[in-house]
């Protein structure tokens, strides 16, 4: 029997849906998580996990309208789904059904003039300036520094309307997707795409070289024996083996961080478009 690992009190237990050594599947239900304050009023979140040494996070962030996120600046790259609202920074406003992306440096105060909800994924720590007072947590790694914008030629983010984005054509038969960042020129060789799959699809068995993490946008997916739907989070480790099927439709926003090995040794391409 596996063990379940340990979670921090703000993150719902997952359910574990295969192991393939010391490897694992978790599946979050947002949907039945508890809201939790982020340090500042105004703000809250559904923490998956967190990591404050690295600047890691994936969960759900919300905003009350006017409560802005304060200057910082991004050591990594971030990226957030806008599931309800807008938000706006100087370069303007990113708005529901954007992808938006801020690479390191990208420096800015957003706010938003409506409920904001985003489903978020910080891959390196933030910094705020000294006088600007106590740090919340919004930003997973914040720390006090002084800050000098590199390029502030560069607009701080890159606002992608996912559904305008083309859908290309896998090597699955039923599976879409829409190419929404290549990390080439980040240093990391990563993916992150949005993925359709129609009902009664099946992707065949295969592995994980490094961590997979999807947010379930809309439908069903399963795992092994275990189905997400609709406003869960899915976190696949590296060396975890699996069948993915969804029977009534999927469509995922997912994060590759390496290429996933056949379990059949066949010669089809990445499902993540490396």
């Amino acid at each position: 029997m596996p063990r379940t690992r340990k979670m921090p009190a703000t993150v719902p237990a997952p359910t574990l849906v295969r192991r393939a050594g010391a490897a694992a599947v978790g599946v979050y239900d947002m949907t039945a998580a508890p809201w939790t304050g982020a340090g500042k009023e105004g703000i809250t979140q559904k923490v998956v996990r967190v990591d404050h040494a690295k600047g890691h996070y994936l969960g759900l962030v919300a905003f009350d309208p006017l409560v802005s996120s304060g200057l910082h600046q991004h050591q990594g790259v971030a990226t957030s789904y806008v599931l309800q609202g807008s938000l706006t920074d100087y370069a303007g406003t990113i708005m529901r059904g954007q992808v938006g992306i801020n690479f390191k440096g990208s420096t800015h105060d957003a706010i938003p003039y409506e409920k904001c909800l985003l489903a978020a994924r910080l891959e390196g720590p933030v910094t705020y300036p000294p006088q600007d007072g106590p740090i919340h947590r919004l930003h997973a790694g914040a720390r006090h520094s002084e800050i000098v914008n590199p390029a502030p030629e560069v607009m701080p983010d890159i606002n992608v309307m996912v559904e305008t984005v083309p859908m290309a054509v896998t090597a699955v038969a039923g599976v879409g997707r829409r190419l929404i960042l290549d990390y080439k020129g980040t240093g990391d060789d990563r993916r992150l795409v949005q993925l359709q799959l129609l009902p009664g699809t099946t992707i065949p068995a295969h592995r994980t070289t490094e961590l997979v993490e999807w947010f379930v946008i809309g439908g069903d997916v399963s795992v092994g024996d275990v189905t997400a739907r609709g406003g869960s989070f899915v976190c696949i480790e590296p060396g975890t083996e699996a069948i993915v099927a969804s029977r009534y439709g999927a469509l995922l926003l997912a994060w590759s961080e390496g290429r996933i090995a056949w379990s059949d040794g066949a010669s089809r391409p990445d499902l993540y478009g490396f």
